[in-house]
């Protein structure tokens, strides 16, 4: 005959729940790890954006022309000249006097703004960023439609991992005790600088 089974010996139901709240907490642990690292990625490129450009590498380069560029701005071979200058092939794809002695010359991929009268040139050239700014385009959800219930999903299921976060630990290091101070100073240090904004 069997042994039989006392209530003492069935599994409880705190232990079933934290077992629960473990699985979940892995699942989308694993489930969100690769967005995160895109959101962290760009999140990092946008919050310098005064310091540099996150979506294209934009150089610039200037040249003095030869003397007299003024009297050769009508000319047809003056905007091979000025490509010369730079040590470009072309093609142009449009010219442009915004004012009298300016010329704008757009290239693919760039553009040369020529001072007519001092006979200088500028090339800005630019270039694409194109990881980093498929990542930004995906942060700022740029893509609209069902990209925006991804994003969504993304934020709940972040919720959901902090939550189950609080309650991975039991006793003095959870959130009954130590990690309750770490909750605290996580919601405390961005109302803080909130208030010192103010």
């Amino acid at each position: 005959m069997p042994p039989q089974r006392s209530s003492d010996d069935r599994p409880r139901a705190g232990v079933r729940w934290r077992g629960w709240n473990r699985v979940l907490h892995r699942t989308l642990g694993y489930l969100c790890a690769g967005l995160t690292i895109v959101y962290a990625v760009s999140g990092l490129a946008v919050n310098h954006i005064a310091d540099w450009n996150p979506n294209y590498i934009i150089r610039t380069d200037t040249v003095t022309l030869a003397p007299g560029s003024a009297e050769r701005a009508t000319s047809p071979d003056f905007a091979a000249e000025v490509l010369s200058a730079f040590d470009l092939g072309g093609p142009v794809v449009g010219m442009y006097r915004p004012e009298p002695g300016r010329l704008d010359v757009f290239l693919d991929g760039g553009a040369i703004e020529v001072d007519l009268v001092a006979g200088e040139a500028v090339y800005e050239s630019v270039r694409d960023r194109p990881v980093l700014r498929a990542f930004n385009a995906l942060h700022l959800n740029e893509p609209k439609g069902v990209w925006t219930l991804a994003a969504d999903l993304f934020a709940v299921a972040l919720l959901l991992l902090a939550l189950t976060g609080l309650f991975m630990v039991k006793g003095r290091k959870g959130v009954g005790g130590r990690g309750g101070w770490y909750v605290a100073a996580g919601v405390v240090l961005p109302l803080v600088y909130l208030l010192l904004l103010r």
